[in-house]
């Protein structure tokens, strides 16, 4: 018996996947994705092969996740969020290799910000709404805008101290 759930219209292939995650409708997984325990991958969410989400991740929905995307634990996703995993993308044109994006533990993504390809967001990163990353981002920073530019820093309580 499973220990964590599945919704009856999302379509999972992966065997890898944590107790009490819940996985909602119109999500696609794909067989080799690997999903942590605790987790909460809302409603059309797609996740592809080479894609691991640690525990206690927030995937809310809108979001792909490509090949080559690390989540680690405690991480939060909002809606619509983009990614990409091609810096140079073609029709029917591949690049030898993908670029990898890693999430940090217990950063958060705000609703619409779109990934571009290759960067890493440090732990406990707060990244504003519809902001544009294009580069990495430093631990406990707080980051928004096109392109995003660092505004202030966040601690452990999550209280913002702005620079601007």
């Amino acid at each position: 018996m499973n220990n964590y759930f599945t919704h009856r219209l999302s379509d999972v292939k992966t065997d890898k996947i944590g107790e009490k995650t819940k996985i909602w409708q119109f999500c696609i997984i794909f067989p080799n994705a690997a999903i942590g325990n605790n987790c909460n991958i809302c409603a059309n969410v797609l996740v592809e092969n080479e894609v691991f989400i640690g525990n206690c991740v927030t995937i809310k929905s809108g979001v792909q996740l490509w090949d080559g995307i690390t989540v680690e634990d405690n991480v939060f996703i909002g809606p619509n969020v983009t990614f990409t995993n091609d810096l140079i993308p073609r029709s029917k044109m591949y690049g030898k290799s993908l670029a990898k994006t890693r999430l940090k533990k217990g950063c958060s993504i705000g609703a619409n910000s779109t990934i571009i390809a290759g960067v890493e967001i440090g732990e406990n990163v707060l990244i504003g709404a519809g902001s544009v990353v294009t580069k990495d981002i430093p631990m406990n920073t707080v980051w928004f805008g096109n392109p995003a530019r660092m505004k202030g820093y966040i601690n452990g309580d999550n209280e913002i101290n702005y620079t601007e």
